[in-house]
């Protein structure tokens, strides 16, 4: 006689075919095979118990619930005058360990953890104070490890050849900034000796950089024609202004001066003191945010905006150089629309052309590129960069000097560039309110281009930088020298990349750049009285073109991201037609405005099953997959919040198909119409207005939402009530961490989380199964009414 009986440990199930004693169960005999265990968490497949038991493999806890199982079956069987008091024993489910248990993380209150990281930072010892200094000025940790004979002579070579590509660009980007040259090879010389103390990049070039030039000279030209100076007037200062300090120029004639600190400046006096004032304050800004550790600010410029920044920029640069090139004296427009400006300024003036300018400007020129065109088809062959810029200046210096064109044809030249170093002097900070919004900019982008170069030549070399220490660093770079008559700083490009491909290996390069520089400064700075400015503005435009040559990258970026091409050509335009400062200012905000865009019309998807297996992926992108049995699975790819909420939800109605309040309404009018109806045919007609959704389930695949606010929270809180309404179940499915806590802060799971294991589940085949056994009770229970 073959009995049956059936009763459940935990969640398991279990099916014998024939009656067993207890007696025939030692601990090491074997079960006959023909009585067999259904464990109904494992799917549908038999198992034999004989094997199971024999299995050396299987822990002692799961024979020890075999066993128990066994018996329990038999003991039913052998004695039914206990089966009830075994059913109540056995009625009530023994809960599982859960799969997945969070650890708990016990918090520290804010105000010990306040004092605890205070008393850190105030106590004192030697060797905290040694590893302070020594993260404060790393070349204390390097220079005793400096392998001579390995590095020495690449340090050598590159310093000295980025000094000679230096001396030049350092006098021509004076014509940008609005100062003297003699400005700039002060600002060279002292930004490489701060940074050689203080950076932790080992090949980055610190120094005067186009961009910078171009933006101090937005406030230069400013302030200057705002304090009454004659834009226009050819200044060129007479030697003796440098055998004085600073401030006495006096009036004479009708030159005309302001009053600065109590001394008396000319145009010459006054320029550099607003360019120290801005670089000082920007140098401030660098500083307080190293210390405040600020430097996530620059991780809000991307890539394809600072691109399209600077390319905007370079044709700015390249407009109000124009002018030089043609030898016209115009002022430079003080405003928005430089650009449109200066150019029809140019063409209204083009009859003043001067053509001794213009010659040496196309030989200048053309010598350059071809310069660089050989140094870049036959930089395999040769070892050290071609010196072009420092042949050109010679040379144009020595025609110009012999030629005698500045009194034989009016071309405009440098003028006397003094030797020695000018004494020392506070910035105005009378000028200080009036630059500070300008700084702001300036400050960040020298930081960006910094650490960026930084980052990407380290990782290129094999060893790392620290952001924080790069912004001190190119923040004491521009504070100290504005002391000193110097201008704002920033690792430049070109010259990084020449250290780079030179052999350099430690900052002793800087060391020796500084060097060559110090030598100009010394002895061979009044050789360059006769340059000319058309040769300076040469030498800037030509090294435009690695900027300028982006715009052909323009087809290749929309075909991998119009979104970049589009924030590249926003960032551009807004530089060039309005102004350096508010085309900086539009590109950060519309790149930001195009990744919360993008937030709030993301990708949604509806997910099927890849078959026999449990991955579930999007129906649209993949074939084979098949739907759920009555469930829809709705994936959302961006974070839940106040600015996406609206999107969520019509998103999340279209998929599904069923938005509640409409079918609430339609069903509520179907109900009302069955009422006016006889009571048969609302009878026959109940069952249509409650029975027609197709589905009984939404699972919410989290898997893309890396957080929800409270807005979200709420939004998920009204989901779930509005659904449940019309029958229709809302359970979440792959939540990170953060957006479970966010949402048992919220109590979305119910007082003390009570509905947790109903309404989240670790996996979106979790979510699934759960829904099948709803449908599977469903038809049980249709079938047991029926």
């Amino acid at each position: 006689m073959a009995s049956v009986a059936s009763k459940t440990h935990s969640s398991w199930s279990f099916s014998l075919a024939t009656p067993v004693e207890t007696s025939a169960l030692p601990s090491d005999a074997a079960v006959p095979s023909t009585q067999r265990l259904s464990a109904a968490g494992a799917g549908p497949s038999m198992l034999i118990v004989g094997d199971i038991v024999q299995d050396v493999n299987r822990s002692t806890a799961d024979q020890f619930i075999i066993y128990n199982a066994l018996f329990l079956s038999s003991y039913c069987l052998l004695f039914p005058e206990n089966m009830e008091e075994a059913s109540k024993v056995t009625d009530t489910p023994l809960a599982l360990p859960p799969l997945l248990e969070r650890r708990v993380r016990q918090r520290q209150p804010t105000i010990v953890t306040l004092k605890s990281k205070l008393k850190q930072s105030v106590t004192c010892s030697v060797p905290r104070l040694r590893s302070t200094l020594s993260g404060f000025f790393p070349v204390v940790r390097w220079l005793p490890k400096y392998r001579l004979r390995e590095y020495v002579w690449g340090d050598v070579m590159s310093g000295m050849i980025v000094g000679i590509i230096l001396v030049p660009q350092a006098i021509a980007y004076c014509l940008l900034a609005g100062v003297d040259p003699i400005y700039g090879l002060y600002t060279s010389f002292y930004a490489n000796i701060i940074y050689f103390l203080m950076g932790t990049s080992r090949h980055v070039s610190v120094g005067i950089f186009s961009l910078m030039s171009l933006m101090v000279g937005q406030v230069v030209e400013r302030e200057v024609f705002l304090a009454g100076f004659d834009l226009s007037e050819d200044s060129t200062p007479s030697p003796d202004i440098f055998n004085t300090t600073l401030g006495t120029n006096l009036t004479h004639g009708t030159i005309h001066t302001v009053e600065l600190m109590g001394m008396q400046c000319k145009k010459e006096c006054y320029a550099i003191s607003v360019a120290s004032a801005v670089t000082f304050l920007a140098g401030v800004y660098q500083i307080m945010m190293a210390v405040f550790r600020l430097g996530f600010v620059s991780v809000y410029l991307s890539a394809p905006m600072l691109d399209g920044f600077a390319t905007g920029a370079s044709f700015t640069i390249l407009t109000v150089q124009a002018k030089y090139l043609l030898g016209l004296k115009i002022p430079r427009h003080q405003g928005f629309g430089t650009v449109v400006v200066t150019w029809i300024n140019i063409f209204a003036n083009i009859q003043k052309t001067n053509f001794c300018d213009v010659i040496t400007s196309a030989i200048c020129i053309l010598v350059l590129v071809t310069g660089k065109e050989l140094q870049e088809r036959f930089k395999d062959r040769l070892k050290i960069p071609l010196p072009t810029e420092l042949i050109v200046v010679a040379g144009a210096t020595l025609a110009s000097h012999f030629g005698d064109l500045n009194t034989n044809y009016g071309s405009s030249i440098s003028g006397h560039i003094p030797t020695g170093f000018i004494p020392p002097q506070v910035p105005g900070f009378s000028l200080m309110s009036r630059v500070a919004l300008d700084a702001f900019p300036l400050s960040v982008i020298s930081f960006a281009f910094t650490v960026s170069l930084s980052e990407m030549f380290a990782k290129k070399n094999g060893y790392t930088v620290r952001p924080n220490q790069e912004m001190l660093a190119i923040g004491l770079c521009n504070v100290i020298p504005s002391f000193f008559h110097c201008f704002t700083t920033s690792a430049a490009m070109a010259k990084t990349m020449v250290k780079d491909s030179t052999g350099c290996h430690t900052q002793i390069s800087s060391l020796i750049t500084a060097l060559v520089v110090l030598l100009v400064l010394l002895f061979f700075a009044p050789f360059f009285h006769a340059l000319q400015k058309c040769v300076l503005a040469c030498i800037i435009i030509v090294s435009l073109r690695g900027a300028l040559r982006k715009f052909r990258d323009v087809p290749a970026k929309w075909r991998d991201s119009r979104n970049d091409a589009i924030v590249w050509v926003v960032a551009m335009s807004a530089t060039a037609l309005i102004s350096v400062e508010l085309g900086l200012l539009i590109g950060i905000v519309f790149s930001m405005g195009c990744i919360i865009f993008k937030t709030q019309k993301p990708k949604v998807s509806l997910l099927g099953q890849v078959s026999d297996t449990d991955l579930y992926e999007d129906l649209e992108e993949y074939k084979n997959l098949t739907p759920p049995n009555r469930a829809q699975i709705f994936r959302f790819h961006a974070p839940l919040y106040y600015a996406n909420k609206e999107s969520f939800l019509k998103s999340l109605y279209k998929a599904v198909g069923v938005e509640p309040f409409l079918e609430l309404t339609r069903r509520r009018k179907a109900e009302k119409k069955a009422k006016e109806m006889s009571v048969k045919q609302a009878k026959a007609s109940g069952g249509l207005v409650q029975r027609h959704l197709e589905f009984h389930t939404i699972v919410l695949d989290c898997s893309v939402i890396s957080f929800i606010d409270s807005t979200g929270l709420g939004t998920l809180k009204g989901l779930v009530k509005e659904y449940k309404e019309i029958g229709v179940s809302v359970v979440l499915a792959s939540c990170n961490t953060s957006v479970i806590d966010t949402l048992q802060k919220g109590q979305f799971f119910g007082k003390d989380d009570k509905d947790m294991s109903s309404l989240l589940f670790h996996t979106v085949h979790a979510a699934v199964l759960h829904a099948n056994r709803v449908t599977a009770e469903e038809i049980k229970s249709e079938e047991s009414i029926v």
